[in-house]
């Protein structure tokens, strides 16, 4: 075990030779190896271990912040499809908007999105969440298939399908 110091942090590595022709870093489960071809000298492996300092300290710590965020699941993501089929389903057929596609995906700005293709995100994070506050996100994202933007006519027909979609806002908005 090799040690580097970064931001008066010291990180741990581990090299280990291979039959390889290039040098190269992988950073998995908070653990720096450095994977190296044979050949190389220990010195040259370390100088190049000390230029990616930054590199390193920055993957380690976008590593731990993912893992601060929620592990989910692939039975968390049948449960959220289940629930969107339903509400998809029924908000489409009542508010007559049709988007190519409906994904789920676990995004991190926002609680849905609409692409000007008329494709739908849906957060995984709504797994979570009560029905209404993801039959508010579905029919914001379907009512953007109308109009591209948060004006007022956009806000009026979120409205008519959904009269008190502000206090669900709010409820969606206080528990992130």
């Amino acid at each position: 075990m090799k040690v580097i110091n970064y931001n008066g942090q010291q990180i741990e590595y581990h090299i280990e030779y291979k039959k390889i022709k290039n040098l190269y870093i992988q950073i998995k489960d908070k653990n720096v190896l450095v994977k190296a071809p044979k050949f190389l000298k220990e010195k040259y492996i370390d100088d190049f271990v000390n230029k990616k300092a930054k590199w390193i300290w920055t993957k380690l710590n976008e590593e731990k912040q993912n893992q601060i965020e929620k592990d989910y699941t692939e039975e968390d993501y049948k449960k959220l499809e289940v629930k969107l089929n339903q509400i998809c389903n029924k908000l489409i057929n009542t508010t007559k908007l049709v988007p190519n596609k409906i994904r789920i995906r676990n995004i991190k700005y926002a609680w849905g999105t609409c692409s000007a293709n008329k494709n739908i995100t849906i957060n995984l994070k709504l797994v979570d969440k009560a029905d209404e506050e993801i039959e508010y996100v579905v029919l914001h994202e379907l009512c953007h298939l109308k109009y591209m933007n948060h004006s007022k006519k956009f806000w009026e027909l979120v409205e008519k399908y959904m009269p008190n979609y502000k206090e669900i806002r709010k409820k969606l908005k206080h528990n992130r």
